[in-house]
C-alpha cells in the first residue's frame, strides 16, 4: 500500500527535530503539521500534544524525525532521532531527510514491532500550510451526477483539510515565544495580528454596535424585500472579517479553538453568508444615498414632477388615439359596429376620468416625490420597489383596460367551450370534475346554436380589444419585471464571495491538483499539492443569498395558455399557491 506524507513547505528549511502531525489509518496518510527542533525535553512535548488534542479534537502526535544536513557535524544526529521512535513510540516511525547539496529527498518508514516489516512506496507531497488552513474546501454541487469515486476523494481531502484548518492552537506558538517547545510551522516567524491590527479590533466595537443598529431598523422596514430568516444574523462577527486588512485577524480568537468538526464547513457557509449579506446592504445603502444626493441637487425633484403631469397626458392622447383607431376599421378589419361603439366609448370615459385623477393630484405631486427620494437613504432597492408601486399606479387605467377585456373575452370563450360541448350531446361534470354525456331537447339544441351564432360573431371584437390591451398590460408587467429583477440582483448576489474569489481564490477550493516535482528511481515521489478554485458560477450557485420573490414562476406553456383562455396575469404570487 502506498504510504502518503503531506508535509507543509515552510518546514523544508527547519532546522533537525521531530514531526507533529496527523497519521490518518483509513487512507494510510500522515499529515504533517510542524517541526518540534532542538532541544526539548520529551515529558513536556507529550503534554503540549495532549493539550493540542484536548483543545482541538484532533489526535495529534509524533509521527517521526525531521533530519536537515546542512552540515557535516550534523551527521550523528540522525541516529539519535531513529532512536527517538523507541520513546514516542508510533507505527511506522517516518524519517525525512533532506541531503545538503541535493535537490531529492530521503523519506523512509520503521516498523519496529511488525513480525514482517515490508517496505511501502512513498509519496511525498508538498502543500502550502497557509493556503490549506484558510480555504474551505466545497463539495460537489451536483451530488446526483457525482460518482461514489469522487464522493471518496472528497472525503479524503476533507479530512485533510479539516485536519490542518482546526489545528489553529498549533500555530499559536512562534519561535518568539518564551515557551520550552520551539516549532516551526507557516507562522513560526511571528503570529499574524500586529498592535496595530489589534487596536482596529478594539476600537471596532462600537462602531460595529452603530451599523448593527442602522442594518437592523434597515431590515425592519424593508422585511417584504427579505426573507425574514436573514434577520437572524450577527453584524459583529461579519462586519468584523470585513473591516480587517490582514487575512488571519481573527485566528487568535479563542471561540475558533471550540468549533467542531461536524459543524465546520456549515459555520464558515453562514459566516461567508453573513459577509455577502453585510456588503449587500453597504452596497445597497451606499447607492440609495448617492441616488438621493443625485436628486435632491439642482431640484432635479421638482423638474421630475413638472414632467409627470405632460407625460401623463401624453400617455392618455396616445390612449385616445389607439381606441378612435379600434372603433374604425383597424388594419381594414370588419368589426361589430354596435359593439365596437360601446366598448370604444366605455374606455374613453375611463380615459377621461383618469386625466381628471391626475390634474386633481398635481398640485401634491412635488411633494410626494420629495418623500418618497427620503426613503433612497434606506437602500436603491427600497427606492426602486417605491418605483415600481408608482409606475403601478400611474398606470391603473390600462390594468383596468386590461382586467374588462380579459373578463369579457375569458367569459365568450368559455362560452363557446360550454355550446360546443352542446352540440356533441356533452356536459361538464361540476362534481366528478369530468364530461359526461347528456341528451338535450330540441329547444335546448336551438336556442344553444343562437347563442353560439352570436358569441363566434362577437368573439373578433372583443379578441382586438382583449389583444391590444394584454399588449399594453404585458409591457409595463415587463417594466415591472426588469425592476424586480434589478432588486433580486443587489440582495442576492454574493459580492464579498466574488471579490474573495477575485483576489484570494485559494480561500473557496473546488478540490486540488497535483504537480510533479522530482522523480527519480529509488527516491520517493515528490508532487506540489495546489488549490483549484471555486467557478464564478459555483460562488454564486453557492452563496447565492435567499429573496423574497413575490412573482410567479410560471413557464412558457402555461403563460400561453392563460393568455389563450383569457385568464388574468397578475404580478404576484396568490395566498394559496407554494412559496419557494
Amino acid at each position: 500500500m502506498v504510504l502518503k506524507v503531506f508535509f507543509p513547505s515552510c518546514c523544508s528549511s527547519a532546522e533537525s527535530g521531530i514531526l507533529i502531525g496527523r497519521w490518518i489509518s483509513e487512507q494510510n496518510s500522515a499529515v504533517i503539521l510542524a517541526v518540534v527542533h532542538f532541544p526539548f525535553i520529551p515529558v513536556q512535548v507529550k503534554q503540549y500534544l495532549s493539550e493540542v488534542q484536548r483543545v482541538t479534537k484532533v489526535s495529534v502526535s509524533v509521527l517521526g524525525s525531521w533530519s536537515n544536513s546542512k552540515q557535516e557535524k550534523e551527521e550523528s544526529l540522525s541516529e539519535f532521532l531513529e532512536d527517538l521512535g523507541t520513546i514516542f513510540s508510533h507505527e511506522p516511525w517516518i524519517q525525512i531527510s533532506k541531503e545538503g547539496g541535493s535537490k531529492f529527498w530521503s523519506c523512509s518508514t520503521l516498523q519496529k514491532h511488525s513480525n514482517n516489516p515490508k517496505e511501502e512506496e512513498i509519496i511525498l507531497v508538498y502543500y502550502d500550510q497557509r493556503k490549506v488552513m484558510l480555504s474551505h474546501l466545497h463539495p460537489p454541487l451536483d451530488t446526483a451526477t457525482s460518482t461514489d469515486h469522487q464522493a471518496d476523494n472528497a472525503s479524503k481531502l476533507s479530512a485533510i483539510f479539516n485536519t490542518v484548518a482546526k489545528s489553529k492552537v498549533l500555530f499559536m506558538t512562534d519561535r518568539y515565544d518564551d515557551g520550552p517547545i520551539k516549532l516551526t510551522h507557516w507562522q513560526s516567524d511571528g503570529v499574524e495580528a500586529s498592535i496595530i491590527v489589534e487596536l482596529m479590533k478594539q476600537a471596532s466595537v462600537p462602531v460595529c454596535m452603530i451599523l448593527s443598529l442602522k442594518i437592523t431598523v434597515k431590515f425592519l422596514i424593508c422585511k417584504d424585500f427579505l426573507k425574514s430568516g436573514v434577520l437572524k444574523f450577527w453584524p459583529l462577527s461579519f462586519l468584523w472579517s470585513k473591516l480587517s486588512t490582514c487575512e488571519q485577524l481573527g485566528h487568535r480568537l479563542q471561540h475558533l479553538q471550540i468549533i467542531s468538526s461536524n459543524k465546520k464547513a456549515q459555520t464558515q457557509t453562514q459566516l461567508m453568508r453573513k459577509a455577502n449579506i453585510f456588503v449587500s446592504l453597504l452596497i445597497d445603502v451606499t447607492l440609495g444615498i448617492l441616488l438621493m444626493s443625485w436628486l435632491y441637487r439642482k431640484n432635479r425633484i421638482g423638474h421630475l414632477a413638472d414632467a409627470l403631469i405632460p407625460m401623463a397626458d401624453h400617455i392618455a392622447e396616445e390612449l385616445q388615439d389607439l381606441l378612435q383607431w379600434l372603433m374604425g376599421a383597424p388594419a381594414g378589419l370588419k368589426m361589430n359596429r354596435a359593439l365596437d361603439q360601446v366598448l370604444g366609448r366605455f374606455f374613453l370615459y375611463h380615459i377621461h376620468l383618469w386625466i381628471s385623477y391626475i390634474h386633481l393630484m398635481s398640485p401634491f405631486i412635488e411633494m410626494i416625490l420629495w418623500y418618497v427620494g427620503l426613503s433612497a437613504c434606506l437602500g436603491l432597492t427600497v427606492a426602486l420597489c417605491i418605483l415600481s408601486d408608482i409606475i403601478a399606479l400611474l398606470t391603473f387605467h390600462i390594468y383596468c383596460f386590461y382586467v374588462y377585456g380579459a373578463r369579457l373575452y375569458c367569459l365568450k370563450i368559455y362560452g363557446l367551450s360550454s355550446l360546443w360541448r352542446l352540440f356533441r350531446g356533452k356536459k361538464w361534470n361540476v362534481l366528478r370534475q369530468r364530461v359526461d354525456s347528456c341528451s338535450y331537447d330540441l329547444d335546448q339544441l336551438f336556442i344553444g346554436t343562437l347563442l353560439f351564432t352570436i358569441l363566434l360573431f362577437l368573439l373578433p371584437t372583443t379578441a382586438l380589444y382583449y389583444l391590444v390591451f394584454t399588449l399594453l398590460r404585458l409591457l409595463v408587467v415587463i417594466v415591472q419585471g426588469l425592476i424586480h429583477l434589478l432588486v433580486d440582483l443587489i440582495d442576492s448576489l454574493p459580492l464579498y464571495s466574488i471579490v474573495l474569489r477575485l483576489c484570494r481564490s485559494y480561500r473557496l477550493a473546488a478540490g486540488v491538483k497535483f504537480r510533479v516535482l522530482e522523480q527519480q528511481d529509488g527516491k520517493p515521489l515528490r508532487l506540489l499539492m495546489q488549490i483549484n478554485p471555486l467557478s464564478y458560477v459555483s460562488v454564486v450557485q453557492t452563496y447565492r443569498l435567499p429573496t423574497y420573490s413575490c412573482y410567479p414562476k410560471d413557464s412558457w406553456t402555461s403563460l400561453c395558455k392563460k393568455l389563450f383562455l383569457g385568464e388574468l396575469i397578475y404580478p404576484w404570487k396568490h395566498k394559496g399557491e407554494k412559496q419557494d
